[in-house]
């Protein structure tokens, strides 16, 4: 994968982090930690640090109890998404 597709393909996961973000049934913690993620993947770092990080925080939060099973599904996509770019 090049780095133009690899900047794609990260724009995509922001996209998608923004969407979990703004669904009000999202828990507000969860919300917050996404925030974290998007901030960490705009960051100015290398691609595979950014990706390693957000993966980790994503398990973190798919692993919340509170958190309904489509919304579970959602990061579980995304995380297959950076485990790519990683």
């Amino acid at each position: 994968m090049n780095m133009a597709e690899q900047i794609s393909e990260v724009g995509t996961i922001v996209s998608s982090l923004v969407e979990i973000q703004d669904d009000s049934t999202v828990p507000r913690n969860v919300r917050t930690q996404i925030q974290a993620i998007i901030s960490t993947l705009k960051a100015d770092s290398e691609l595979s640090m950014k990706a390693s990080k957000a993966l980790s925080e994503l398990d973190e939060i798919a692993n919340d109890v509170n958190l309904q099973s489509h919304t579970r599904t959602q990061l579980y996509n995304i995380m297959t998404t950076l485990e790519k770019l990683n």
